[in-house]
């Protein structure tokens, strides 16, 4: 029975350190995000970082991106910079992939 038990801890880690990899991968894309945003918006430097790390705050309010994409939306719109919802979303998606490959590589 030890083997099976240690497969499933084996497993059980594997899934913890998944969770642990996605949930820093969905972080770094809110913070590209964020930066990608701020550029937009005509920021640079430490208001662009601070911006930032606001957009990577707000992505925690809620489960999923519907958070992270009203907040980008919303900013976007308030400084008269309005890319399509489709253009946003498009981008927050190549971010995460992003996120994930700069994860996996360190």
């Amino acid at each position: 029975m030890s083997e099976f038990d240690d497969r499933k801890r084996a497993q059980e880690k594997k899934y913890e350190l998944d969770q642990d990899a996605e949930f820093r991968a969905q972080a770094r894309r809110a913070k590209l995000t964020g930066l990608w945003a701020a550029g937009l918006m005509g920021m640079t430097g430490d208001p662009a970082e601070t911006y930032a790390r606001s957009v990577i705050l707000a992505d925690l309010e809620e489960a999923g991106e519907e958070d992270l994409f009203r907040k980008i939306k919303a900013d976007l719109v308030a400084k008269n910079v309005a890319p399509s919802d489709h253009l946003i979303r498009a981008k927050m998606t190549e971010l995460l992939a992003e996120a994930r490959a700069q994860i996996k590589n360190g």
